[in-house]
């Protein structure tokens, strides 16, 4: 008759590690990390490789460990235009497919007839019906605010993109400190002028942007506040289109020939450029815009322009996924999503 000694210890099982999860996928430690905290950067077959070997590991339950059946249909709305910031954002949304995989979601991009509110509530309303998010670079209007509402109480979260929205249920904004930007921009305009006395002029996409609206607060704050020998003498409406920025530098032009510094608050600064050229002031006149894009890189280099306030479209774009990720999972809207960093870009410092 044989005995058991019940009071006799089992061999404890060993746990494993995430070393032991990287080794068995044959990925390095901090891949292995970045698959299972669900951020981007890693390719799909890589990140499947990842949860195999978690799963036969007991590293986590498997539950845990298995990514929703359907993808997250994500939708990024932004304004059609030339505005060529906003061009390489929507681009970048389209090739970008395989930073979205590991994250289990599927982005699509889709236009709207700028600086239209009926037109952007609309299209919220239209593909919160089939999205289960949506990221758009909000006007600051009635409508819009009741449409990102509505879609907040249908449980259709919407984050909002360079350009916040106020008083609204939006689950997290993704942008720049917009006052910080504008601040920085009259900085960067008053110290390359000098300490003499000048007049300069802003041109902004509009005012129904808050970001807009907010870059020039900033910017007449800090005059207020340390530069009071600069004379703001203007500000227009270019609506972030090449011609009219042209159009509005060349009036600027004509009726301030002294005019020392522009700052273009919005996009489509090659319009701004062009007039400057045509006049023979693209060396005199201090210019500052927004957005490293191609045609601004170029005015970088020719010194048409001085400096160029930019972020990283994808950067931009990861956050809003991983805010979305961040919301299926029930965790807060900005766990582990760094807050926007802007930068300063000169010739001398072009990426």
């Amino acid at each position: 008759m044989m005995v058991f000694d019940v009071n006799k210890a089992l061999p404890e099982r060993k746990l494993a590690r995430l070393a032991d999860v990287a080794a068995r996928a044959g990925v390095s430690t901090a891949t292995a990390d970045r698959v299972l905290n669900r951020r981007p950067g890693v390719r799909a077959n890589t990140a499947q490789k990842v949860f195999k070997a978690a799963i036969e590991l007991d590293y986590l339950p498997e539950q845990e460990l298995a990514a929703p059946a359907e993808p997250m249909r994500l939708v990024f709305l932004l304004p059609r235009g030339s505005n060529r910031y906003l061009r390489m954002l929507g681009d970048t949304v389209s090739y970008a497919h395989e930073h979205f995989a590991p994250l289990n979601a599927k982005c699509q991009i889709e236009y709207v007839e700028s600086f239209n509110p009926d037109a952007l509530a609309q299209a919220l309303a239209k593909h919160g019906k089939r999205a289960d998010g949506i990221a758009f670079m909000a006007l600051e209007h009635p409508v819009v605010r009741e449409a990102v509402n509505t879609l907040a109480q249908q449980g259709v979260p919407a984050v909002t993109l360079i350009s916040d929205l106020a008083n609204s249920a939006r689950a997290a904004y993704v942008g720049l400190d917009n006052r910080a930007a504008g601040r920085t921009a009259g900085y960067l305009i008053a110290r390359f002028i000098g300490s003499r006395a000048a007049h300069v002029a802003l041109i902004a996409g509009s005012r129904h942007y808050r970001a807009h609206e907010e870059r020039e607060s900033g910017f007449l704050q800090l005059y207020a506040e340390q530069f009071q020998a600069m004379q703001v003498v203007d500000l227009r409406e270019g609506y972030d289109d090449a011609q009219r920025n042209y159009e509005q530098t060349r009036h600027l032009l004509e009726q301030y020939p002294n005019l020392a510094g522009i700052y273009n608050i919005g996009g489509a600064s090659d319009g701004v450029a062009r007039a400057l050229k045509e006049a023979g002031q693209q060396h005199r006149v201090v210019f500052i815009g927004h957005g490293l894009t191609p045609d601004t890189r170029s005015l970088l280099i020719d010194g048409t322009m001085d400096a160029v306030i930019t972020q990283s479209p994808m950067e931009a774009l990861m956050s809003c996924v991983r805010i979305f990720c961040n919301l299926r999972d029930k965790r807060s809207a900005m766990n582990g999503v760094e807050l926007a960093r802007s930068q300063v870009i000169f010739r001398e410092n072009l990426p």
